[in-house]
């Protein structure tokens, strides 16, 4: 049978959907969870919305009544943004849990979080200023989220575990749905991707840079809470965690 183009009317949609899956399982199974995962997910799926900055320069994927071809926009995005906003939110923390507690008022206002808000924000401007450079959208999407994590880690540096292991957690998570996608749609990645305008690299057949976006997009939602709410860790309260087990609700 011929692959085409249009044999992949779906494949978007249930890609996208699929991450739902973990995203459920966590929240049915991790109560202490829920409160940031849907906090993340809601501020996630905005991010769909950019959509047309991606469409068709980096990639060019068939959507349901054509909506990326006709508009830019498409409904899989915003599905997509927010499963992982909650799974970037959650994936450390399930393999890892730890208990947080508030920082104190005097923590607060230690001269590293004069950089507080500007430090959560910078994402967003460096990706509107790098966006408009003569490049592909995806490497200012990835250098920005990895400049939001440098900057979280000014602020807190005390957030370097959620950073560092919630990046590789994610970039695992997410290579197992990139290898589930292109071996049950095989042709997928050379029919969607632009790949003529990305770098030649591709482990398993796959494009670099969407290693390269999972494992940024870990580095800063693992952390991103955290550095909202003013959480930090308890250690007291996580060696009796260890020892009993128990998981924390906050």
């Amino acid at each position: 049978m011929t692959v085409t183009y249009s044999s992949f009317h779906f494949t978007w949609l249930i890609w996208a959907s699929a991450f739902l899956l973990p995203w459920a399982l966590l929240f049915v199974a991790r109560p202490d969870l829920r409160r940031p995962m849907l906090w993340a997910s809601a501020l996630t799926a905005p991010f769909g919305l950019t959509e047309p900055l991606f469409v068709p320069r980096y990639w060019n994927p068939p959507t349901l009544f054509d909506l990326a071809q006709r508009t830019g926009f498409d409904i899989e995005s915003l599905i997509f943004c927010f499963a992982l906003g909650g799974l970037g939110v959650a994936a450390y923390r399930a393999v890892a849990p730890v208990p947080w507690r508030v920082m104190d008022h005097d923590a607060r206002h230690s001269p590293r979080h004069r950089w507080h808000l500007p430090a959560l924000a910078s994402p967003v401007l460096v990706f509107g200023i790098l966006v408009l450079l003569p490049w592909n959208p995806i490497y200012p999407g990835i250098l920005a989220m990895l400049a939001g994590s440098l900057a979280t880690l000014f602020c807190r540096p005390d957030l370097w575990r959620n950073s560092l292991f919630g990046g590789a957690v994610f970039l695992l998570l997410y290579t197992v749905f990139l290898l589930g996608l292109k071996w049950i749609w095989p042709g997928y990645i050379a029919a969607v991707w632009n790949l003529d305008d990305l770098l030649a690299w591709r482990p398993w057949g796959l494009p670099v840079e969407e290693f390269l976006f999972g494992f940024a997009f870990g580095t800063y939602w693992s952390g991103v809470y955290e550095h909202l709410t003013w959480r930090q860790r308890d250690a007291a309260r996580g060696s009796r965690v260890l020892r009993s087990g128990a998981f924390i609700n906050e």
